[in-house]
């Protein structure tokens, strides 16, 4: 495959599984990036670097394995620190992924924090791992969990957000980018609202990390949850990002060993920060290859990538717009231009399962289902959608090798039906 057009120095044959061929004679033409990124090999060796050379535990020995693999993961800390322009590296703190760092936030910072009557401002549009968590602590702290609803246009509708924020406001939690609309969402704006109602803000970056700048001191937020595997690394890993005064305040949510100073037998005292929310054995090695993954996006540029996918993603809707018989939801590129770089549609009485399907028989992977997100297709009246979604490494040939297909698979399954 050739490099990938007006990106720098960029070539699909970094990415091993997309010159794969499983079920047709073509190769796989991969369009599921906002569920899972695929991994450069630069990460994969990285990783593979660290098992066969410096394979030991962090920060608890003394011998040369032990410091080689300490050096290399808190780098990984360093590089992500940096990449969100935060303030310390001890603002970064390791999980498993976006879901536990939010539940971090909502177990440590929100049971810990928030009083009878006090209100969670949501968005309908959120993902389960940003409702669920929100849900557990509103019922455990008697406090109230309140949705913000989406506009004609299937962006945020900021009108309802002013009218349902209040005093009684203790934190905004918010998508930055919807994995299903695919609208961004205005989080300065938001956060400025916010915080003149003393109200604490958590982003969800996940589906934008990977495609567009990030700076958590500009955009004022207190919290941020991110993923590895969406960031073109490896899965088992992400981390929570919040102020280092935050963090100093609220207790840990787990408990043993790593995250202690000294364990007496009637109490113990907790180690500083990161380390006092990082209990046990982290992910050395998806540590490690994580901060490969973000050297990788660094190297192409998230100005080249934003851009070039702008371009894509507005040549998506085109040819999207003149397929019959489907519904588009969420804004089109003219009215959110930084919109991410998929598209979520559906087809009266065909289920988008058996698209889904019929496609991957054709070697083209898509998304079917809520997508982790019952509220918003009840709200939308919607049982299923289907998704299409980009990155850097897809280009307008597979976007029209995708319509084609999908032009078939619909009338198939008309005649059919």
């Amino acid at each position: 495959m050739k490099a990938i057009q007006n990106l720098p120095e960029i070539s699909t044959k970094d990415f091993p599984l997309l010159e794969k061929n499983f079920k047709s004679n073509n190769k796989i033409i991969y369009l599921d990036h906002a569920a899972t990124t695929q991994k450069p090999i630069q990460v994969l060796n990285k990783m593979d670097e660290y098992y066969r050379n410096f394979n030991a535990n962090v920060h608890r020995g003394a011998h040369q394995l032990s410091a080689k693999a300490t050096e290399e993961f808190e780098n990984s800390r360093s590089v992500i620190s940096q990449y969100l322009n935060a303030n310390s590296t001890k603002e970064i703190v390791f999980t498993r992924n976006a879901t536990e760092a939010i539940n971090l936030a909502a177990k440590s910072w929100g049971e810990f924090t928030l009083k009878e009557n006090d209100e969670i401002l949501i968005s309908i549009m959120e993902h389960h791992s940003n409702i669920v968590p929100w849900q557990m602590v509103a019922a455990k702290n008697k406090c109230k969990l309140k949705f913000i609803g989406i506009d004609k246009n299937g962006t945020l509708d900021i009108n309802d957000f002013k009218s349902k924020l209040s005093s009684k406001t203790k934190l905004v939690s918010l998508v930055h980018i919807s994995n299903t609309l695919g609208c961004c969402n205005p989080i300065k704006e938001i956060t400025n609202l916010a915080k003149q109602k003393g109200s604490l803000v958590l982003l969800d970056a996940c589906q934008s990390l990977a495609h567009q700048k990030i700076d958590v001191i500009n955009l004022g937020i207190d919290f941020l949850a991110g993923s590895g595997h969406k960031l073109c690394g490896p899965t088992g890993i992400g981390f929570l990002w919040s102020k280092k005064e935050i963090l100093q305040k609220i207790p840990p949510l787990f408990g043993g060993g790593e995250m202690i100073q000294d364990v007496f037998e009637e109490s113990s005292t907790w180690a500083e920060l990161p380390h006092k929310f990082e209990a046990g054995t982290p992910a050395i090695a998806e540590a490690i290859g994580l901060a490969e993954a973000i050297n990788y996006i660094n190297n192409i540029g998230l100005n080249h990538i934003h851009e070039y996918e702008k371009t894509i993603t507005k040549y998506l809707f085109e040819k999207l717009n003149k397929v019959e018989d489907i519904t588009i939801i969420g804004p089109p590129p003219e009215i959110d231009p930084k919109r991410a770089s998929l598209a979520t549609f559906y087809v009266k009485k065909i289920h988008s399962n058996d698209i889904a399907e019929i496609l991957d028989s054709k070697g083209i992977c898509i998304r079917s289902g809520h997508h982790c997100c019952q509220p918003l297709h009840r709200n939308l009246g919607v049982n299923s959608t289907a998704r299409i979604s980009m990155n850097f490494t897809t280009n307008k040939a597979d976007i029209d090798i995708f319509i084609e297909k999908l032009k078939e698979t619909i009338n198939f399954l008309k005649i059919n039906s």
